[in-house]
């Protein structure tokens, strides 16, 4: 055991790992599964090992760094083996602090640039985008029915 336990807790000194994900780890390292239980349980009685602390972490990391949506956010920290409720909780927290309008505009502006041109073809595109970037599809169309009527004005001055 204690060897599946230190294996662990230097995975965990190095990032913030979900419980289902330190697992798959330690068993790709073919540790006795007996071992692997125990010191799981042991790292998550110790706090070393935590799904709401690791949620909160991504949503984080998603939302500010990657300047990603709601939606998303919330698939991604569930593909990391972490429960719906979970992550839907910390994906609120997080998502409490942050204006998804503004959040939205910098993607698109990001994806777009100032004052171009927006062709049908392009607006598709970057709606899909938008979609799989997981934004909510009645604030993406907003944001490009604003947009295009920007883009219009611009080129009637």
């Amino acid at each position: 055991m204690a060897d599946a336990y230190v294996t662990g807790l230097q995975m965990l000194a190095r990032r913030e790992l979900s419980e289902t994900q330190l697992r798959l780890r330690l068993e790709r390292r073919q540790l006795d599964p007996d071992d692997i239980d125990a010191a799981i349980v042991r790292l998550r009685r110790e706090g070393a090992v935590d799904d709401r602390r690791t949620a909160l972490a991504w949503a984080r990391r998603e939302a500010h760094v990657k300047r990603r949506g709601r939606l998303r956010v919330v698939r991604q920290i569930e593909s990391l083996g972490i429960a719906r409720d979970v992550a839907r909780d910390a994906v609120a927290e997080v998502f409490a602090d942050v204006d998804e309008s503004a959040l939205l505009a910098q993607t698109l502006e990001k994806r777009l640039g100032r004052g171009r041109s927006i062709d049908q073809a392009t607006l598709r595109r970057v709606q899909r985008h938008l979609m799989s970037q997981g934004f909510d599809a009645a604030q993406i169309s907003a944001a490009l029915r604003n947009r295009v009527g920007q883009v219009q004005d611009e080129e009637e001055r």
